[in-house]
This record gives structure tokens, sequence and C-alpha cells, in this order.
């Protein structure tokens, strides 16, 4: 008996149990399924369930059909692989952007399950630069199809407008906690909530609502994840939410990811990609209307230049980021938008400055970005400006002020869950290096030193 009970299938055990069907009515959906593949030889019976059940592992490519019975079944994908019957998620399809509705689909709830179930395992996905250019060339280019959705219960307007709502929830919770915060919350809410619905029918008008409020959220978990330091696993989210945007015919959101995977290219030491994917955000946005949205793309490319080590075109894309961001009607704005204010904006052209090494203008943008986070509670915001300020102090040889500074820094970083905030305090560490082993330099590595180990 012992030794019966070691060969099950538990997973695929497990999932047969929370179905609730027989082994005979699994045995029939599963021919049906294989039928609709063309496969009209296949026609197993409760006999051949048991077996399967009991460890007996199916001939391709009956595997993918369970797959896709028990994905009918619950309205979300399941994969072989949590039915025991095949290998780990194939974790390089959502790099991938299809120019299929239904391949996009099952790209993000794939990416969404591993993200819940193999956290630890998609964690080491590495960012890959290359992987961004072909998806921001096609949503430029705009040649995608338009799939019809997989049959069942139609979505309604109502139900659109329930995810919409959450998004204030968890984009404020973003904000004020940092993205390591409330990312495994958004991500189950995502998995139950809402990719479910996007294999259902709708008609054209709740289509793009709902692919609209997905790439929404979406979108968030890229972000979040790219504020924990988990870079590959943003990147799959990002590329994703860009396509569900383009689905949506949400110009203005489309270009919103793009400066989100604009910003993690030049973080990650990809300027140049950086640079080019905020300019096709920006060419994108010419028949839409969200000055912030162009202010931060505005912003995201002085970074790019910033880093490039390009001063007068730094000079001239603040300028330009802070002349859209005189435009904002906040009202007239999506509520995706909402971040994008004088602490964010500030906090940007700050560290382009910084970068270039003209601490004047740094201290000066860092320290407006301060009084604004200061107003709303911002620490995480808060804790990247006032590093950006150390370091214009150190810029200036001003090591006394740049400690203060910093020390600050490590209070407001302390406060949130944000791998930014602490890479923020290490840069300000590196940045005092050339000060050698002053006591004031040592009294913040110790600091740091304890919010790193806790972090």
């Amino acid at each position: 008996m012992g030794e019966d009970k070691a060969s099950r299938n538990q997973k695929l055990c497990d999932m047969f149990e929370r179905s609730g069907m027989t082994q005979g009515e699994l045995a029939r959906r599963v021919g049906k399924k294989a039928q609709l593949h063309g496969l009209r030889g296949v026609q197993p019976d409760a006999t051949n369930v048991r077996r399967w059940l009991h460890g007996g592992q199916p001939r391709d490519p009956l595997p993918k059909i369970i797959a896709d019975t028990f994905s009918d079944h619950f309205g979300y994908r399941v994969t072989t692989y949590d039915l025991g019957l095949g290998d780990s998620p194939d974790l390089d399809r959502p790099l991938t952007y299809s120019s299929s509705f239904r391949e996009t689909v099952e790209s993000v709830t794939e990416l969404g399950r591993a993200d819940m179930d193999r956290r630890n395992f998609l964690a080491t996905t590495p960012f890959l630069a290359a992987a961004s250019v072909g998806p921001s060339r096609d949503w430029l280019l705009n040649v995608l199809d338009q799939d019809e959705p997989e049959p069942g219960p139609r979505v309604r307007l109502e139900d659109v407008t329930k995810v919409r709502n959450m998004f204030g929830t968890f984009q404020e919770m973003d904000v004020m906690q940092g993205g390591g915060s409330g990312r495994l919350v958004l991500t189950e809410y995502m998995n139950q909530h809402v990719y479910p619905l996007l294999r259902r029918t709708h008609s054209d008008d709740v289509r793009s609502a709902l692919c609209s409020a997905a790439a929404e959220q979406t979108y968030l978990l890229g972000w979040m994840a790219f504020d924990n330091g988990e870079h590959g696993t943003a990147q799959r989210y990002l590329i994703q939410a860009l396509r569900l945007a383009e689905e949506s015919g949400d110009v203005a959101l489309g270009a919103h990811v793009l400066a989100g995977m604009a910003d993690q290219a030049t973080l990650l030491g990809n300027p140049l990609e950086g640079k080019r994917l905020a300019q096709a955000g920006r060419q994108g946005l010419r028949e839409a209307h969200s000055p912030a949205c162009l202010a931060d793309l505005w912003a995201l490319e002085a970074r790019a230049l910033a880093a490039l080590g390009d001063e007068r075109g730094t000079a001239r894309a603040v300028l330009r980021s802070e002349a859209a961001f005189s435009r904002v009607v906040r009202e007239k704005e999506p509520e995706w938008a909402k971040f994008i204010d004088g602490a964010y904006l500030h906090g940007e052209h700050a560290n382009a400055f910084r970068d270039l090494k003209q601490p004047v203008h740094s201290a000066e943008h860092a320290r407006q970005s301060i009084e604004y986070a200061r107003v709303q509670n911002r620490a995480r915001r808060g804790a990247m400006s006032h590093a950006a300020l150390a370091v214009s102090h150190l810029q200036r040889g001003d090591l006394e002020a740049a400690h203060a500074t910093g020390v600050r820094t490590l209070e407001l970083a302390r406060r949130v869950k944000s791998s930014r905030s602490v890479e923020a305090v290490q840069d300000v560490q590196r940045r005092m290096v050339p000060f050698g082993r002053h006591a004031l330099v040592a009294d913040f590595n110790e600091r740091a030193r304890q919010l790193v180990s806790a972090a």
C-alpha cells in the first residue's frame, strides 16, 4: 500500500480532487479536447485516468490536452508542470511580444502562476537587454492580430470596474511602502481574479477596457518586481503589459509601460537602450493626451542621456520634462499617472545631474523632491532624493553634510521594502570611499551595514 502511495502523481491527484470531476468525466472531457486538436483516435476512459493518478505517464500530446482540460474547468492557466506531467514553465515565453492575443493571455497567465508558486526559481531569471527591442518596435508599428479569446462566461463592464477600483489601492501600497511590500498580494489577486477574465468572452468595448485594466496591473507587478530588484521577472511582466496595452488601444498606457522599460534599461547599465525606449514612447504618445506621461518619458530620456555623458541633451530633456509637467491637469490624467508628480520628477532630474557631476543642479532638484516627498510622507522617494543630495555634497567635498544627509537616507530606507532604496544607500557608500578612513565614513558604513544585512 505504501508503495502505491509513493508512486502516485500527487500534483495530478490534488488538481483532480479540487475539480470535483469523476474519473469518467475527466476522461470524456480529455477525449473531446483531443478531438478539437484533431486527434480522433484518442479516447481515454476511467481506467486511463486511474493509471495517470497512480503515476502513469500519458503519451504526448496528452499531457498538454489534460492541462488544457483543467484550464477550461478552472478558468485559469494550468500547465503540465502543475499536473506533474511536464517540465518547469518556459520562462522565456513571456519575453515574446506575440501578435496573438490568445498567446499573450497564456504567457502572462503562466508568468503569474510561476511568480506565485515558484518565486525563488523565477527570481534568478536574468534581465536581457536585447529582449525589449522587438516589443517596442512592434508596439509602434501597430501590426497586431485580433484573435478571439477562449469561450466561457461573458465578462461585463462591472467586472472590469472592480479590477480598476483595486488598482489605486495597490499603487498606493507600492508608492508608500515599496515594491517588495504588496507584490505577493497583487500577484495572487491577478492570478485569481484578473487573468482568468482574459480567457473568457467579451464584447469589443469590454475587451478593450479589460485589457487596459489588466495592462495597468501587470505593469504594476513588473514595477514592484523592479523596485524589489527582481529584474528578470520585471522585464517579463513589462513586455506582457505592453502587449495588453496595445490590445486595449490605450496609447498613453503603452507609452507609460515603455517608460518603465526605459528606466530599467538605464538602471541596469544600458542607457542607449533606455534612451531609445523613452523616445519610442514619446513618438507613440503623439496622438494621445497625457502630459504627465510625456514629462516622465522626457525625465527618463534625461537619465539615459546623463548616463551617456550628454550634458546638452540632458539639460534639454529636463526642460522638456518640466514644460510637459506644467501642462498637467491632474483630474484629466489616468490613475496610473498619479505618481508622476513633483517628488518623482525632481528626484529623477536630481539623479540625472548627479550622473553628470553637476552638484549645484542636482542639489536644487533633490531638495525640491525631498520637500514634496516630506509633505506626502513618501519614504522611498525621500530616501532616494536624500541619497542624491548626499552625493551632491560629496561631489563638492563636504563630507559632514553628506554624512548628515546620508543618515536621513538610512532612516527613510528602513521604512520601506525597496531594493532601490538600499541601492541608493550603497551608492552613497561607494562615493565616500575617496574620503578614506574618516570617522564619519566609518560611522555611515556601520549604519548602512545594518540596513543591508536586514534587507
